[in-house]
């Protein structure tokens, strides 16, 4: 064929797999990642979430293993939930320093010293009725539940937890906690906020997990409308403002516009959040056999980087820290 237009060749740095290897913009790394664990009261149980196929309720003795396992895989990161025994109206097993996570903090801690201890900051798992504060006339006391944050917070990090992360979506929330951090002296434990966290029909797997389904009404009134964009930035600058150090986006992947607004206007680090029910529907299609799951998780990975995430908190973080290492 000769005499043809001049065009753009843009397949030349596609030709080969060593070119793309050499273009390629974004990069997945295993430190970009965390591992979520949901910690029990117990001995010997290792019960696996019906909806979340390979991850597990896990006790205490049992996490010597699990954290073995992370450590060769080299993932430097969790993040705690605790699921008690029982519970009351003011989620008081959150801050008692034998709480459940409390007792896991201390267990990793002396096992790995290195490896960082993300303690989630909320109420929900540990109150009656599942919401993320105080109730008061049928309703989330904002004020009234940030005091008891505040404390659950100072509680983890005497525990040995090295970042707090709230999630509790109330209002103040970071300024609440950094002042309690600061006055108990850990004035160097950073904020990991949930500044950005929708009211997602994305979580109804974590809530199996965590056993942290609202027993009356929804969590909208604290939790963001999925509708609103704008609303994402008010909510991070004031955690800004308030001195958070890092800010979540929760859920990632149908809010990758959200995680890329986020990146563009706030330089702290930014972490995307790939959820429970993310992550159950590429499980239950892979066991269907209706994807490559490898490719597909890799893929979406990739896409919360790209986007602008610094860190992705994922359930998939110990298959994809075994993808990595395979293709080096």
């Amino acid at each position: 064929m000769t005499n043809l237009p001049t065009f753009d060749r843009h397949r030349r740095l596609r030709h080969t797999s060593a070119i793309r290897d050499l273009v390629r913009e974004t990069h997945l790394h295993i430190a970009d990642l965390v591992y979520p664990m949901f910690v029990v009261e117990g001995e010997k149980i290792k019960q696996e979430v019906p909806s979340m196929p390979g991850v597990y309720q896990l006790s205490i003795d049992l996490l010597t293993e699990e954290i073995d396992e992370l450590d060769q895989l080299g993932i430097q990161a969790v993040i705690l939930f605790g699921v008690p025994n029982e519970k009351d109206a003011e989620g008081t097993g959150a801050f008692s320093d034998n709480g459940i996570v409390q007792q896991a903090t201390r267990v990793i801690k002396a096992q790995k010293p290195s490896m960082l201890v993300i303690a989630d900051t909320c109420l929900c798992e540990y109150t009656s009725h599942g919401h993320c504060g105080v109730i008061h006339e049928h309703d989330v006391d904002n004020d009234a539940s940030l005091e008891l944050l505040a404390k659950t917070a100072v509680s983890q990090v005497k525990a040995g937890a090295d970042i707090i992360a709230p999630s509790n979506m109330m209002d103040g929330f970071v300024t609440a906690i950094r002042s309690a951090l600061d006055v108990a002296g850990f004035t160097q434990i950073p904020i990991m906020s949930y500044a950005v966290k929708y009211a997602s029909s994305f979580y109804g797997p974590f809530r199996d997990a965590a056993d942290s389904t609202p027993q009356f009404g929804d969590r909208k009134t604290y939790q963001m409308d999925p509708a609103n964009r704008l609303e994402a930035l008010r909510e991070a600058k004031s955690d800004v403002a308030e001195g958070a150090d890092f800010l979540i986006v929760k859920p990632a992947l149908s809010y990758l516009d959200i995680v890329r607004d986020v990146r563009n206007n706030f330089d702290l680090p930014i972490v995307a959040y790939n959820v429970s029910g993310e992550y159950a529907m590429v499980k239950a299609a892979a066991q269907n056999g209706w994807i490559d799951e490898k490719a597909l998780v890799m893929e979406k990975l990739l896409s919360m980087k790209r986007a602008g995430a610094d860190l992705i908190i994922t359930y998939f973080a110990k298959d994809a820290a075994k993808w990595l290492a395979t293709t080096k």
